[in-house]
């Protein structure tokens, strides 16, 4: 993986699949509805998840790398915790046993009471001030920067608990997007001579890298290696 983070696990990141939000266009961001089982998997949702195990599955295969090494670490929404539910049912993990995590800074990203159970169409709102500035939030919402901070957070505690396992995680479209747009940037920058974890990604969190972060956007259901 990143070199110069010097990572003990492998990752991939997946995004859940198709939810009824997603159905209904609708924002649900908030962590009060977020885990609400209303906004869980639609049928096809639950469909992408299995497609997403089963390659997750071929993945490990052609890699060697054994069941008992893989490590699910999932956002405590209804939609993301079905996903991981589906995904480690395909690989036969339990899904209530030590490989399967639930963690809340892998959570979706709140965009405000402005936008929470508002339509879709008004994601490009967002976008734009993300662009424009990635450290100012949407009123009562979170920045780019605060989901970044809480992500690298995240990461230092899969690392700090797993050494050399496949770690699936399970979270969100803007979240896996920003993770991944700090991952890539690491390896951009061959300035920072420090190995810490914290201190390589603080070196990285700048707007010109923040703003960007559409670019590594995933669809619902999409797996995707960190490499």
């Amino acid at each position: 993986m990143e070199k110069n983070l010097c990572l003990r696990n492998k990752y991939w990141v997946l995004r859940h699949g198709k939810s009824i939000p997603n159905e209904k266009g609708l924002i649900v961001s908030s962590m009060e509805n977020g885990i609400k089982e209303e906004y869980q998997l639609a049928d096809e949702g639950v469909g992408q998840a299995q497609l997403a195990g089963e390659l997750f599955l071929k993945e490990l295969k052609e890699r060697n790398i054994p069941l008992e090494s893989v490590r699910i670490c999932y956002s405590p929404f209804a939609r993301t915790s079905h996903t991981a539910k589906v995904v480690a049912s395909v690989l036969n993990l339990p899904f209530q046993g030590p490989q399967c995590k639930m963690m809340g800074d892998l959570r979706e990203r709140y965009f405000g009471p402005s936008f929470e159970l508002f339509s879709h169409d008004k994601y490009p709102e967002i976008w734009a001030l993300d662009e424009k500035d990635p450290f100012t939030r949407p009123e009562g919402g979170e920045s780019v920067n605060d989901v970044a901070t809480r992500l690298a957070s995240a990461l230092a505690i899969i690392e700090s608990e797993f050494q050399g396992c496949a770690v699936l995680i399970v979270s969100h479209g803007d979240p896996l997007q920003i993770l991944q747009t700090v991952l890539n940037a690491t390896k951009q920058n061959t300035e920072s001579s420090s190995n810490d974890l914290a201190s390589i990604i603080q070196a990285v969190k700048v707007p010109s890298v923040l703003s960007q972060h559409r670019k590594f956007a995933l669809v619902t259901g999409e797996l995707r290696p960190v490499e």
